[in-house]
């Protein structure tokens, strides 16, 4: 293989990136307050498949200060993935409480608080 092929390989998978970090922002973004998602949830919605982990990972690495409510994205079954002792933990609960969203025993009820945009729609 040629350097010439290598770079565009690697040029074709960081647009691939690009396009599917694209589709989860703007899937997040429409999160409304007082909702929640799912990681596996947020990655069907945003049509990336099976890709909760991704999302998790993807997320995490958000800079200061977006303004994507990232504190809306819990693991399956309302579970808070982030840990209460934690700067990003205690953000969460805080953004989440604020927001009219209860946590019992570091779970978010999502029969209550789980975001279902079909609903919405239809």
């Amino acid at each position: 293989m040629t350097d010439e092929f290598n770079s565009q390989l690697q040029n074709n998978r960081e647009q691939a990136a690009a396009v599917r970090r694209t589709a989860l922002y703007t899937v997040l973004a429409q999160v409304p307050e007082g909702k929640v998602v799912t990681y596996g949830q947020l990655a069907e919605l945003a049509m990336l498949g099976r890709a909760a982990r991704w999302v998790g990972r993807t997320l995490s690495q958000l800079p200061d200060g977006t303004r994507l409510p990232w504190h809306r994205v819990v693991a399956a079954g309302g579970r808070l993935s982030l840990e209460a002792g934690t700067s990003s933990g205690a953000e969460q609960r805080a953004r989440l409480r604020s927001e009219g969203v209860l946590i019992m025993k570091n779970r978010v009820d999502m029969a209550r608080h789980g975001w279902r945009p079909e609903q919405a729609c239809g």
